[in-house]
Parts: C-alpha cells; sequence; structure tokens
C-alpha cells in the first residue's frame, strides 16, 4: 500500500473520530501516532518481527514535536493576548467601553445592539480569544439590552456573533497559528486583521439596524443621555484605546522602524493593563481569576496544538499535502471557484469541529494547495492566479479562513460561542442562541463574499509595511 493511501485512511479515520466526538488533540495526536507506526511498518514490508522498531520509531517521532514545534517565540503571544483580555474585564474596562459605546450610539434603531457590537470589536483589540469576549458581554449586554425591552434571543444572538470578532481583530490567538503553520509574518498577518475586523462590524452595524427598523420591538432605541454624559463617559475607556495604539506600533510603525516584535508588544500590552487594573482597584482575588482563566485557556490551545501537529507530522511522511496540490492544480476549473470550493468546505467542517482544531487539520493540506493554484510562495503579481504576489496571497488566504473560523463559532450544532452565551445565560438555552444569531450568518457571508471579491480590503494596510 503506498503512503499517500494511508494518509487518506488515516485521515477519513481521523474525521470519523472527531464525528464521534472525540476532542480534536487526542484524535490528531492518535491518528498520527498509528499513521507514524503503520508507515515505518509498511517500510519494512509489514515483518512482523519489525513491528516493534516501527512503534519505537513512530513514538520517538512523534515525542519530539510538542517541543521541536510549540518552543516558539512567536506562540508566548497567545497567553498574553488572553492575558489583556482578562485583566480588562476584571479591572472594569470592559463595561467603561460598553457604556461609553451605548451613551453614544444606543439612540439609533438597535442601539444597545450596535453599541454591543463596537464595544465588543473595541475589547476584540486587546483580547485575542472569542469564547473570552463572548463570556465577558454575555454578562454585560444582554442583561443591560433585556432590561431596555429588546428581545433576549436577539440580544444574545448579537453577543455571540460579535465575539466572533477577536478571531480577527489583533491581537488573534488564530491568527498567530496560522502564521506559524504557514511560516508566514506574524506583524504582517496581525496587521491585515485589522480592516477586515473593522469591516465586519460595520456589515452586522447594518444587519442589526435594518432588523430593528423593521421589527421595532426587537431593538428600541434608547435616547436621553446628554452631551456632558456622553464625553464624561469617554475618558474610562481610553485605557484600552492606548494598549491598541501601542500593540499597533511595536507590529508597525508608520513613522519608521517598528518599535519591537509582536511578542514584545504583547507582554507590553499585558503589563500596561495590569497597571491600569491594580490602579482601578484589582484585588488579589480577581487577579487570581483573570491569571487561572488564562491559563486554562492557553493549556486548551496548547493541547490542540500539540495534538495536532503530531498528525502533521504524519502527513509529511505520507507526502499527502504534496499529492492534494497537485490533485488541485489539475483541476479545469478556473482557481477563483475552487478557492470558493475550499472556503464552502471550511463552512461545512466548522459544522462538527472547533475552529482552532479545523485550521490546524487543514491547512498542512490546503495551504499548499492553495499557494500552488496561485503559482507558488514566490510568484510575482503580474505571474498570479489571483493577481497578487505569493506572500500577499498567503496572507489573503489567512485573513479567509480565519473568517471562516469566526462563521464556525456561530453555526449549530458545534458554535462553540452559543454555547458560551447559553452557559453563562442559564435563562437562554443553546437553540435560542442559535436562533437569534441567524441573521449574522448572512452578514457573515456577504463579508466573507466582499472580501474574496476585493482583496485590497485585506492587503492595503500589510503592504504599507513592505
Amino acid at each position: 500500500m503506498e503512503t499517500i493511501d494511508i494518509g487518506i485512511i488515516v485521515s477519513l479515520g481521523l474525521l470519523v473520530m472527531v464525528v464521534l466526538g472525540m476532542r480534536v488533540a487526542f484524535a490528531a495526536a492518535m491518528a498520527g501516532l498509528v499513521g507514524l507506526i503503520w508507515i515505518f511498518w509498511a517500510k519494512k514490508g509489514y515483518d512482523p518481527a519489525q513491528f516493534g522498531w516501527a512503534l519505537t520509531v513512530a513514538t520517538k517521532t512523534a515525542g519530539q514535536v510538542p517541543h521541536s514545534k510549540v518552543a516558539s517565540q512567536a506562540l508566548s503571544l497567545i497567553p498574553t493576548f488572553i492575558l489583556i483580555g482578562y485583566l480588562a474585564y476584571y479591572a472594569g474596562l470592559t463595561k467603561a467601553l460598553f457604556e461609553a459605546a451605548k451613551r453614544w450610539i444606543a439612540w439609533v434603531p438597535g442601539g444597545l445592539a450596535v453599541a454591543t457590537v463596537f464595544a465588543t470589536a473595541g475589547f476584540a483589540a486587546v483580547s485575542g480569544a472569542s469564547v473570552a469576549t463572548s463570556a465577558v458581554f454575555a454578562r454585560i449586554a444582554i442583561p443591560e439590552m433585556v432590561e431596555n425591552g429588546y428581545n433576549k434571543k436577539f440580544a444574545a444572538g448579537v453577543v455571540a456573533a460579535a465575539g466572533t470578532l477577536a478571531s480577527l481583530i489583533p491581537p488573534s490567538a488564530i491568527l498567530v497559528i496560522y502564521a506559524i503553520i504557514v511560516e508566514q509574518d506574524v506583524g504582517k498577518l496581525l496587521l491585515a486583521g485589522f480592516i477586515p475586523g473593522a469591516f465586519s462590524a460595520l456589515v452586522y452595524t447594518l444587519i442589526i439596524v435594518g432588523i430593528a427598523m423593521i421589527w421595532k420591538r426587537v431593538g428600541p432605541p434608547i435616547g436621553g443621555f446628554t452631551w456632558k454624559e456622553r464625553f464624561v463617559s469617554l475618558p474610562p475607556a481610553l485605557p484600552i484605546v492606548a494598549v491598541v495604539v501601542i500593540i499597533i506600533f511595536f507590529v508597525y510603525n508608520p513613522f519608521g522602524d517598528a518599535w519591537g516584535t509582536p511578542t514584545e508588544g504583547g507582554a507590553i500590552g499585558a503589563f500596561i493593563v495590569f497597571l491600569m487594573a491594580v490602579y482601578r482597584g484589582m484585588r488579589w482575588v480577581e487577579l487570581k481569576s483573570a491569571l487561572l482563566e488564562t491559563a486554562k485557556l492557553t493549556v486548551m490551545i496548547f493541547t490542540i496544538i500539540w495534538g495536532v501537529l503530531i498528525y502533521v507530522r504524519f502527513l509529511g511522511f505520507a507526502d499527502l499535502p504534496g499529492a492534494f496540490a497537485d490533485w488541485i492544480t489539475s483541476l479545469h476549473m478556473s482557481p477563483m471557484l475552487i478557492l470558493i470550493c475550499i472556503l464552502l468546505a471550511y463552512a461545512v467542517l466548522g459544522m462538527f469541529m472547533d475552529a482552532i482544531g479545523m485550521l490546524l487539520l487543514t491547512l498542512p493540506v490546503v495551504y499548499p494547495a492553495v499557494m500552488a493554484l496561485n503559482g507558488g510562495e514566490t510568484v510575482s503579481a503580474a505571474d498570479s492566479a489571483f493577481g497578487m504576489s505569493g506572500t500577499m496571497c498567503a496572507i489573503w488566504f489567512g485573513i479567509l479562513v480565519v473568517k471562516m473560523a469566526e462563521f464556525c463559532l456561530i453555526t449549530p450544532p458545534i458554535g462553540l460561542n452559543c454555547f458560551v452565551v447559553a452557559g453563562v445565560r442559564p435563562d437562554l438555552s443553546v437553540q435560542d442562541v442559535f436562533r437569534g444569531v441567524a441573521p449574522f450568518f448572512v452578514a457573515d457571508a456577504v463579508t466573507i463574499a466582499l472580501l474574496v471579491a476585493f482583496p485590497g480590503i485585506v492587503l492595503w494596510l500589510p503592504s504599507l509595511a513592505g
């Protein structure tokens, strides 16, 4: 049996395990180890006497992966970004941000929901975790909206959908993971997420206002705030803006050389938010909670990475990525149509897998195929299929798949953000949240279509960084 055949069989077995409910990290690690044993034993002609040798070599190969791949400076961004979000929450900065957005925007139809989207986008700019963002605003925004006459399901849907913005707006843990897997510049990818993230928030806003104008009882406008009350609400929210500016300048300084690396920017941002939290009276219990929540989420993400990287090592031995890339480029279809089919496949796959696991499992196979479609990683814009260089294609595709990961965070039956919102709000069932989030499927579909049709939305900012 050829190694490619072994790769296909093991990959199908992995999908079956995931669909049956096994955690992605453990399913991927198991599939990778079994696949490595199979390949090494096949090289010895399935000699029973050589099975022990194959088992030993495969175990050593798999055992080297977690440290060799995860001991990366770039991955240290993930815990710092997550810590920034939790510290900001316990320091009360999220409430201040929501209050400022409410006083300035609540007068429009669906104003509190729109304020939630903008506040969530602001919080996403200092938090790299969608789950944490959804949990925070389920506690802050939903009670406020319900108290002011908003439909409870609609309010829950707004929070679940807006929470996905943390996947795209830097600092984003998923963008960092993508950059490491495909070996692209983390700073440029983080820059590329700003405009699409803001664009997504704008599309959500338009959907909310449109719904509130048609069904007035869903989201009535809230008035009564004076100009003095509005301006008074701004200073408490400014610390988050300051942290965002600092992180941007560390990634890209428009006036000269960057101040440092994204890793250093994340560490400085976490330290500044910590000082703000202490100044605002954060207690030891709250600091302990922030550190524990950061550790839990970081360990979960790293565990997925460890397990999937063992599977990725097996894929390399099976040469499945190269075979898939050759098959994709041999299809008699336009590259753009193939890309759309790949994105649709992500939408289906995301119904059964979590976002990080889905990207980690698929990118080692799909990314080389997309780059081959464009003409290779070193192709110039003039000679490429998508009208962009290999580096820019990698950034553009990264934003597209991360946006698809956002979409999968709210799609049934696995939509993680919906489960988080329902878990925080016992008066809401998961089905209620899924019903409330339904209009945002349309918003995400529109956003993805526009990002595909107009790559400049994604590429303008990173192109300035050279």
